[in-house]
């Protein structure tokens, strides 16, 4: 029997791929280094788009996605600071469609988002966007209509600084990431909702049964068994969308196509890296080089090497590597989930390829995810297993690993589901010690029901005390609160940081220059990011979109916005209109973002000069936790009209 793999590398051998490589945009071909060669420009900076539905090759295979230009993604934009360009957009589909500038400062009219700015782009029509350039960077474009990204319609930007670009190197490349399903997306969506696990097939077997018996003795491995199975909880609910439906592409191309990139020995190669998934979150290395970050979110940072970045879903991180040997580089980007990867070769001459990394085994959600920090008197659970965990933060309060709620039963109530039986956990309440779901005040009742003795994590963040949620005012919206929330900036993310090598985290990112605004915030504003995984049912403060009126913010104002994330996955949330300032420890050097991931149970701030009038979407990055519901709507207006 000849397998699908069998079949792509035969064709690989014999060539055919590079015929179907053709398809791909023209950047993506990465022989050349200029870049300009590749625009859709015509006279006067017009840029002309064509959106088509048809059939399109992604690794040997044929699908049908949305097309920019006749390929996905789409063709490479690139602008130059300082001018007014004009895209005419045209709808050559039988539906309606949008297309959205992920990061650019526009005017509101011109940000592309159905329903809230404009009423969308209709069949068989033409819109035309214009405005003037006002930053530089790395950026990325793509549809705000349903599935459309998921179905192929994104494509990268560059715009070049007016001045000088500080960044020196020798050539460039985009890389941008994404993933494919052959599946028509709504039928994905169908799928979560009916069962928010559908796609996840690393859930703990019979095999990991037996073995845990050999590890643990049959009671221990019974009994934790039986304990989550009663909280109808999984450790490995890492992402909802999986490697067993997506194929990741890295310029549109899967690992099989491997996409190469030269260089010279002794060349700066700057790569723009670009999270265009749908769903995905990637942990990006290249196996022998050192990777200094440049940018983040299309601002530059003071340079930081690292050897390993996450980058959440949409957001993009400019590096540079500097290969001094010739031969041939991986660029690998694992799912964070370990279900598959991307890949491609940086090497010194077409068609070369370097050794594909082993993937490393799925990481497990850990006693932290659950914000659970200050249980130390849970250590020694019987039953629960202590030894999967593979994220754990040295020091920190990860001794159960997992503990990821799944299904509306799971309220974590002592008394329910056999957990009375957990030592360290005082069911004398009718709860589990101090997990309080429902009443609020999460932190002082971690520890058997005592106070902690330590400092709340969630304090150290600037602003307003935190902001308790019960259960009452979230309802059926959200499974679950964590104990208590804290700052996590300085952590890697579940997965990473026990590989012996440096993973960058967001307290390693500095602005070279103050922010323009250095005022103090007037006022603050808390969002909780809600969800209830078994019903797929995303929400801000336990409401979805389709439930919430507007957030005000007053032109002009300074304010700082505080997100705490309630669940237990992570949420890129990404505000449209202006940047926002992650208060990460830096002071006025703080970064800008117009993305940022919130890993489960934390609380952050960012600091947000409300200069752009107007509407302005407020969103999870996630493709389909945002069709869920975790949207709301930012307006920005005089504060007589807020």
């Amino acid at each position: 029997m000849v397998t699908r793999r069998r079949f792509l590398q035969q064709a690989g051998a014999l060539g055919l791929l590079a015929g179907l490589e053709r398809f791909a945009p023209a950047y993506a071909w990465a022989q050349s280094t200029s870049p300009a060669v590749f625009q859709p420009r015509q006279p006067g900076n017009v840029f002309d788009l064509t959106l088509r539905q048809e059939a399109y090759p992604f690794d040997g295979r044929n699908g049908s996605a949305i097309t920019i230009n006749g390929s996905v993604p789409g063709p490479l934009l690139r602008f130059r600071e300082g001018e007014t360009v004009t895209l005419r957009v045209h709808n050559q589909l039988d539906v309606d469609s949008s297309i959205h500038w992920h990061g650019l400062l526009v005017p509101n009219r011109m940000d592309g988002v159905p329903n809230v700015v404009f009423p969308g782009i209709k069949a068989g029509e033409t819109f035309i966007y214009q405005y003037p350039i006002r930053q530089s960077g790395t950026y990325w474009y793509h549809s705000h209509t349903r599935f459309q990204e998921q179905s192929g319609l994104y494509g990268p930007i560059i715009i070049d600084p007016s001045e000088p670009d500080p960044v020196q190197h020798d050539r460039e490349y985009v890389v941008m990431l994404s993933d494919w399903t052959f599946e028509d997306p709504e039928r994905v969506m169908a799928h979560l909702k009916k069962q928010g696990d559908y796609y996840n097939f690393q859930q703990r077997t019979l095999g990991t049964f037996f073995h845990d018996i050999g590890k643990d003795g049959w009671q221990a491995t019974i009994k934790n068994r039986l304990q989550w199975g009663g909280m109808r909880m999984s450790p490995a609910d890492i992402l909802d969308v999986t490697g067993y439906t997506y194929t990741y592409l890295m310029n549109g191309l899967g690992p099989v196509s491997n996409w190469n990139a030269l260089f010279r020995p002794g060349e700066k190669v700057r790569l723009r890296f670009i999270n265009g998934s749908a769903q995905t979150f990637f942990d990006v290395r290249i196996p022998g080089l050192k990777l200094t970050v440049v940018q983040a979110d299309g601002q530059n940072v003071q340079p930081v090497e690292v050897d390993e970045f996450r980058i959440g879903v949409a957001e993009t991180y400019d590096v540079i590597v500097e290969p001094r040997e010739d031969k041939a580089y991986t660029i690998f980007a694992e799912s964070m989930d370990r279900s598959g990867y991307a890949g491609g070769t940086l090497a010194p001459r077409l068609g070369m390829s370097s050794e594909i990394p082993k993937r490393r085994p799925r990481p497990l959600r850990s006693m932290a995810d659950m914000g659970m920090f200050d249980m130390q008197g849970m250590g020694s659970m019987p039953g629960m297993d202590m030894g999967q965990q593979t994220a754990a933060k040295p020091g920190g309060a990860d001794q159960m690993s997992g503990m990821e709620p799944k299904g509306q039963g799971a309220k974590m109530q002592a008394g329910q589901q056999g957990m009375e039986a957990m030592p360290g956990m005082d069911s004398g309440s009718g709860g589990m010690a101090g997990m309080d779901m429902g009443s609020g005040d999460h932190a002082a009742k971690a520890a058997g029901g005592k106070a902690s003795t330590q400092a709340d994590p969630a304090q150290t963040l600037p602003g307003d005390p935190p902001v308790k949620h019960t259960r009452d005012d979230v309802g059926v919206a959200n499974q679950v609160s964590p104990m208590e929330t804290k700052n996590r900036l300085d952590e890697p993310g579940v997965g990473l940081g026990q590989d012996g090598w440096r993973v960058l985290v967001y307290t390693d990112l500095r602005s070279p220059k103050p922010y323009h605004d250095q005022r103090k915030p007037g006022r603050d504003i808390e969002l909780h990011l809600t969800g209830n995984m078994e019903r797929f049912i995303w929400s801000i403060d336990g409401k979805k979109y389709s439930q919430a009126e507007p957030i005000p913010f007053h032109y002009g104002e300074r304010l700082r916005l505080i997100m705490v994330n309630d669940t237990m996955m992570e949420h890129p949330m990404h505000l449209h209109g202006v940047f926002m300032v992650l208060e990460n420890g830096h002071g006025e050097y703080g970064p800008l973002k117009h993305t940022i991931i919130v890993k489960p149970a934390e609380r952050l701030s960012l600091l947000i000069t409300a200069d752009e009038p107007g509407r302005w979407a407020f969103h999870c990055h996630m493709l389909y936790h945002m069709e869920a519901g975790m949207f709301r709507v930012v307006e920005i207006s005089d504060k007589q009209e807020a």
